[in-house]
């Protein structure tokens, strides 16, 4: 693939991403999360290294973790972005063993829309309802997150699955709004 098909085709998948994001945060209530979704991705860091590992059926990142053994473009991008889970994590210093904390409601939600869209975007024909929960579910990060973060992401997506979009969306929304007013969210 040349310089130029993995520049354009680099572009349209994070911008098609990022509006699709816009626009699940925008039915669950969360304007300004999807407003702000991803922007670090157009930054110097994680664009180039992006565009050079760009293969178009699934993320750069994954490429450039094969090849050199980590992503500098992961490092940061998790650094910037509360609705990663990894963004929630610390090592304490006496034992050495990885603390992940859990997620405040807003970027949980934040983080379902993100795996619906980057669903929608790298499984293409393959997309359903179901998809998001089965891929949460195969990787290795549902192993290593918080287990209350675990746990509520996969009630969200399972909610996704039984129910469909747009029943889903309205109950995301109604949740967020209980959030809102200062409730805790119990799933």
């Amino acid at each position: 693939m040349s310089f130029l098909e993995r520049l354009i085709g680099h572009i349209k998948t994070i911008t098609k991403h990022r509006h699709l994001v816009i626009i699940h945060c925008f039915k669950c209530g969360l304007y300004k999360q999807g407003l702000l979704h991803d922007l670090s991705k157009y930054s110097p860091t994680e664009f180039i290294p992006s565009v050079r590992y760009y293969q178009g059926f699934q993320s750069p990142i994954v490429k450039e973790k094969e090849i050199i053994g980590y992503s500098d473009c992961w490092l940061h991008h998790k650094g910037r972005n509360r609705h990663h889970w990894e963004y929630w994590t610390d090592r304490l210093n006496e034992d050495d063993h990885l603390t992940c904390i859990e997620m405040p409601f807003n970027y949980l939600l934040e983080s379902v829309c993100d795996k619906i869209a980057a669903s929608k975007v790298y499984g293409k024909d393959k997309y359903d309802d179901a998809y998001p929960l089965n891929y949460l579910i195969h990787s290795h990060e549902y192993k290593t997150m918080n287990q209350n973060t675990a746990r509520d992401l996969r009630i969200l997506l399972e909610y996704l699955k039984d129910n469909g979009e747009k029943k889903a969306f309205a109950y995301y929304k109604s949740l967020y709004r209980q959030y809102k007013k200062g409730n805790k969210i119990i799933l």
